[in-house]
């Protein structure tokens, strides 16, 4: 007589509460990144500009700084606005160019440029160059807050 075989029945794996984790978990995820990202984005960016080798030294020359926008520029740190029908005529930027010049040996001027300041780069640009001043410029996104640090500034920061 044959013996019987006996085999267990064959167990079937249910996936649907894991996939529900999972699906849950996933979702979670994406909330949060959501979330984070109009945080960071929604707060309006700032950059700090401060001159540097590329060593990471501060240069021998003490730098200026301006702003060059569509409308005219801001000249730093006082930031005094001169409109760009202005900027020939300006008492401000002829005395900054003068201090400039006069100074050529120990400072030095940098530009941000915005975008839509192109134009007025150029035509400060060139006022600058006639001069014989050392230029540098940085271009900058368009909604970004000007930070300048100061030599002083830069001191405090080390000290802490």
């Amino acid at each position: 007589m044959r013996r019987r075989s006996f085999s267990p029945p064959a167990t079937e794996i249910e996936l649907f509460p894991f996939l529900s984790v999972l699906a849950c978990t996933i979702g979670t995820l994406i909330l949060l990144i959501i979330v984070l990202t109009t945080q960071i984005f929604g707060e309006q960016q700032s950059v700090t500009i401060i001159a540097k080798s590329e060593a990471g030294q501060n240069a021998s020359k003490k730098p200026r700084y301006i702003e060059c926008r569509q409308d005219g520029i801001i000249i730093y740190p006082q930031e005094e606005f001169i409109p760009q029908e202005y900027l020939k005529l300006s008492d401000t930027l002829l005395e900054l160019l003068l201090t400039l010049k006069q100074n050529k040996d120990q400072e030095y001027l940098i530009v941000a440029v915005r975008p839509d300041g192109i134009e007025t780069f150029q035509e400060v640009r060139g006022l600058i160059e006639k001069q014989g001043i050392d230029i540098g410029y940085e271009p900058i996104d368009q909604n970004w807050k000007i930070k300048i640090e100061t030599e002083t500034d830069a001191k405090k920061t080390k000290k802490k």
